[in-house]
């Protein structure tokens, strides 16, 4: 596949990008600062604004499918300023995949968006709302965004994410019951996510991903 990943210049979008490009895949890396990702065979380097809709226009083209794995830089006026770029970006990009293409979507969202927030112990939600309000609330509203699109789409919710390198031995959690806080590497997040790409089986799933 041609994948565009969209947040490819740290974390689990970096992470994706390796890991596709391992498997074969084609990336185009969509970051602000794309401009200082080293091009190598297979690897795009674009630069871009997330929120910009003729940035990812230009992006989609030619593309099978879009990783978004937009994070954001954690610090202490989270806990009062409201925090839109993920919904932003995703009020951006569905309507242009809807209309131009592709229409496969893996996004990483996290245990605590959405429904999976019922999955939190009374502590873990009492430490979410404190100091993660803001920014899971803007991700439950992205995971609703691409709920109701005309996307296939899988929404990926990693638990305490860490450093670590990739073992492949981690667990896809689908069924509400079986959700829980733990830790897992971006390593492994980025594994799963372009396995899901290459797996039609996890159209329209939710699941949170632990070790």
């Amino acid at each position: 596949m041609h994948i565009l990943v969209i947040g490819a210049s740290r974390g689990i979008g970096r992470a994706a990008v390796g890991e596709a490009l391992r498997r074969g895949h084609s990336v185009r890396a969509f970051s602000r600062s794309a401009d200082n990702i080293a091009p190598e065979r297979g690897l795009e380097p674009f630069a871009g604004d997330a929120t910009d809709p003729a940035d990812v226009a230009r992006a989609l083209e030619g593309t099978d499918a879009v990783i978004l794995a937009l994070g954001i830089n954690e610090s202490f006026s989270m806990l009062w300023q409201e925090v839109t770029l993920f919904s932003d970006a995703t009020s951006v990009l569905i309507p242009l995949m809807e209309s131009q293409g592709p229409d496969r979507l893996v996004c990483v969202t996290g245990i605590g968006a959405g429904d999976s927030r019922s999955a939190l112990s009374s502590v873990e939600r009492l430490g979410h709302s404190v100091i993660f309000s803001k920014p899971y609330a803007d991700k439950t509203r992205q995971e609703e965004m691409i709920r109701a699109s005309a996307l296939r789409w899988t929404l990926v919710r990693p638990v305490i994410l860490t450093n670590g390198s990739a073992t492949h031995r981690y667990k896809v959690l689908t069924d509400p019951a079986d959700w829980r806080m733990g830790l897992i590497s971006r390593s492994d997040v980025a594994h799963y996510l372009v396995s899901a790409l290459e797996d039609d089986t996890t159209v329209g799933t939710a699941p949170v991903i632990t070790r």
